[in-house]
């Protein structure tokens, strides 16, 4: 089962929407903005061909129609020049700032000389007047307005779908953490139950029988105090304290080693003897380690070799548990922290992202995956805090 995968699955759906809705967007605009430029170049056209028959006009024709049509452009920029190109009129453009900078006019035109194609006013064979223009404000905002909103439009979508993930990854923790209570609540009658049990068994079984039976039923009901005392502190601030790494894993490797198979060998190497300490929760960091080696044992399928690598750089202790197993895609490092990512048919999924969470957020460590090789195995690195500021930062 693997849940991160289907929920990837409607992340690429909706990213694929949003860009059809972001082309779309702006292919649309970009077709009336083109609508809108040619509407425009018909206009300079209409009042070029104004400007010859006002030449040309006689004084019978009444010429008011044609100062109209001149006067009715009111957002096109243009500027008339002669055959020169000696500039005569311009309407639309910064009167102000032409009187005030001379060459600002020039600048205006050379400009439109570059983006639009200029119209022509034949007079006569040897007389002609040319029409420069540029778009107009209206249009220039059309063709920027869908880059804008879809900036807009895309910056809206993260910001709401990384508060909606932080409210539902809120969501999560609270019944998370709900759950962890309730089953360590639930866990806590029946093993009140079977200690007494034990104790009661103790007084009356012949001695035989007693040493035969008895401390592997201890041994269980001290597994599930462990158990017990994990789920309780999930979701409460655990009191970090000063413990001996490798005492603290060759118990967890101890205990794993009993129910593996034969086949698999496990090797504890530690680089400065038998003394590299750190700050962690006893509890909390034996479920992260059963969870790798459980992890790493599914991983060579019951046969192979687990090493641990425990090492300092006198700030951090540094555990590396590496296996002999199937390997790990690197394009897959992240993804199998994730909720509901698993390789296998049974299972949620949740005992990779479990321990990364125990490890940063309440043992201010990291987790990730050091190296990986496709059929040679793969190394998973904690990184553990040496000093003693976590204590107080935890305690804070």
């Amino acid at each position: 089962m693997n849940l991160y995968r289907h929920t990837q699955y409607w992340k690429v759906l909706l990213i694929a929407l949003l860009t059809l809705i972001v082309i779309a967007t702006i292919l649309y605009s970009n077709y009336l903005a083109e609508k809108l430029a040619n509407e425009e170049r018909k206009k300079i056209e209409l009042i070029a061909n104004v400007y010859k028959k006002l030449n040309s006009a006689s004084d019978n024709l009444d010429i008011s129609f044609m100062f109209e049509i001149i006067s009715s452009n009111t957002t096109v920029p243009l500027i008339l020049t002669d055959e020169k190109g000696e500039i005569i009129g311009f309407k639309n453009i910064d009167s102000m700032r032409a009187q005030t900078d001379k060459s600002y006019l020039t600048a205006t035109l050379d400009e439109m000389k570059k983006t639009k194609e200029h119209i022509q006013i034949v007079f006569s064979e040897n007389s002609n007047n040319f029409i420069y223009y540029n778009d107009s404000y209206l249009l220039r905002q059309l063709i920027y307005f869908p880059y804008i909103q879809s900036f807009i439009i895309i910056i809206f979508l993260f910001i709401a779908y990384f508060a909606f993930s932080s409210a539902r990854r809120a969501e999560q923790n609270r019944v998370w953490v709900g759950m962890a209570k309730e089953t360590a609540h639930q866990l806590g009658t029946p093993l009140s139950s079977l200690s007494a049990w034990a104790d009661y068994l103790e007084n009356i079984l012949p001695e035989n029988i007693k040493d035969k039976f008895l401390p592997e039923l201890q041994k269980d009901i001290q597994r599930l105090e462990t158990i017990t005392n994990r789920f309780s502190k999930i979701g409460s601030h655990p009191v970090l304290s000063e413990e001996n790494l490798y005492t603290e894993i060759e118990t967890i490797v101890d205990y794993i080693r009993q129910r593996a198979s034969g086949k698999v060998e496990f090797i504890i190497h530690q680089s400065e003897g038998a003394n590299i300490r750190a700050y962690i929760s006893i509890p909390l960091f034996g479920w992260v380690l059963e969870n790798l080696l459980k992890n790493a044992l599914d991983a060579m399928d019951g046969k192979g070799r687990i090493d641990i690598f425990i090492q300092s750089n006198h700030v951090h202790a540094i555990v590396d548990i590496k296996d002999s197993g199937k390997g790990i895609h690197s394009s897959l490092f992240h993804t199998v922290f994730k909720p509901g990512y698993s390789t296998k048919q049974r299972g949620w999924g949740l005992g990779l992202s479990l321990s990364k969470r125990i490890i940063e957020n309440y043992l201010k460590g990291k987790l990730f995956v050091k190296e990986s090789m496709i059929g040679k195995g793969t190394t998973f690195r904690i990184i553990l805090d040496e000093q003693k500021q976590t204590q107080s930062k935890e305690s804070s």
